[in-house]
């Protein structure tokens, strides 16, 4: 296959060092419209040894632009002593199917022998979890201590205590909601159409070109991340102070073409668009007679955290689940200046919540 350049992707490729990651095929998966991606495989990492009963596994279900490496993304919780323990947990986290670190996702190799590109079918948070219910069975680990993760990956959390309570003991959603409303459809959406208007976009089949959509993606990347920060961040960090390289750009647009630049360097812009898609139908109640009797359905301990500052979920949507699961115990709350990504920042307040929760089934 043809080397692609960053300018064109950022996803890892078959070409490229595997790293740590590990594979496994987890053969066909039936989507929820009803289209099957043939042959799937998953990405994923380990931290830790699993014990001789298999009892002591955590799974972790990444972020948005997260992937299978944890300690790169999700930095000071995974290691001896720290909240994901790997002197006593076996910690596994796979990339989420259609994503762009090595599952399979829009630019990998279709049957047909090209890259997935824009026919690459649009996925549902609910054919997410299927996905990895098959690559549970598939590295054979039959129940976890515990099933969490922050925004993209708490929904996925919840998710599984509804679908999967049987093959996990508690769940721990971070910073996500039971349903995506208006407020974070609307957020979401302007980004995919930030990349689609890209003219290099082309209907996703970008390959092949010399360049691929990363205007597109860069701008998504910054809508995303003004609303991943407070505004009290950006006014004290930035102010209306200018760089001083004479260019008359403000300090706060270099630190968001910044912020552009590295996701570029590692993500992929079909992967943005279906991920986003993806979170944006996210509706455990779906099908199930809405929210309420869909949270009522499960039966182990649920943990709830929110973050105090954050206008993408913000709080009042962790309470909701609270409120309606009958087995979710009180609003945890995390306080900090940085709104969402406070989940990335607030490393001994998402500890604490980790262990508490991990403390319910040990």
């Amino acid at each position: 296959m043809q080397m692609l350049s960053k300018s064109v992707t950022g996803a890892w490729l078959e070409t490229h060092d595997p790293g740590e990651r590990k594979f496994v095929r987890i053969g066909d998966l039936a989507l929820e419209s009803g289209v099957v991606i043939p042959d799937v495989s998953i990405a994923y990492q380990t931290f830790g040894k699993l014990n001789s009963d298999r009892s002591n596994a955590i799974f972790i279900n990444h972020a948005m632009t997260g992937w299978s490496d944890v300690p790169a993304w999700w930095p000071g919780l995974v290691g001896p002593g720290k909240a994901f323990d790997t002197d006593r947990y076996f910690i596994v986290c796979p990339n989420v199917v259609g994503g762009c670190q090595g599952s399979t996702g829009p630019a990998s190799i279709s049957p047909d022998g090209k890259r997935w590109g824009g026919r690459f079918p649009f996925l549902t948070i609910r054919d997410m979890v299927n996905a990895e219910f098959k690559f549970n069975d598939a590295i054979g680990i039959d129940q976890y201590l515990m099933a969490t993760g922050p925004s993209l990956g708490g929904m996925r959390a919840l998710e599984w205590a509804i679908s999967f309570g049987d093959r996990v003991k508690s769940i721990c959603s971070i910073g996500s909601s039971a349903i995506a409303y208006g407020d974070q459809i609307g957020t979401h959406s302007i980004q995919i159409r930030a990349i689609e208007a890209d003219p290099n976009f082309n209907s996703g089949d970008y390959y092949e070109l010399e360049t691929g959509p990363v205007a597109g993606m860069a701008i998504a990347r910054q809508i995303a991340h003004l609303s991943y920060r407070t505004e009290f961040e950006m006014a004290e960090r930035f102010g209306a102070s200018k760089q001083d390289d004479g260019s008359g750009r403000y300090s706060v647009v270099s630190y968001l073409d910044h912020q552009a630049n590295k996701l570029q360097q590692r993500f992929d812009a079909n992967t943005y668009i279906r991920l986003t898609a993806a979170m944006n139908s996210h509706d455990v109640g779906r099908d199930r007679g809405g929210i309420a009797a869909a949270l009522s359905q499960i039966k182990i301990p649920v943990v709830v955290a929110a973050i105090d500052t954050d206008r993408l979920f913000p709080p009042r949507l962790q309470q909701e689940i609270v409120d309606l699961t009958p087995t979710a115990l009180p609003l945890e709350t995390i306080n900090s200046l940085y709104g969402h990504d406070g989940f990335l920042i607030e490393t001994d307040s998402v500890s604490a919540v980790i262990r508490k929760t991990l403390e319910l089934v040990i």
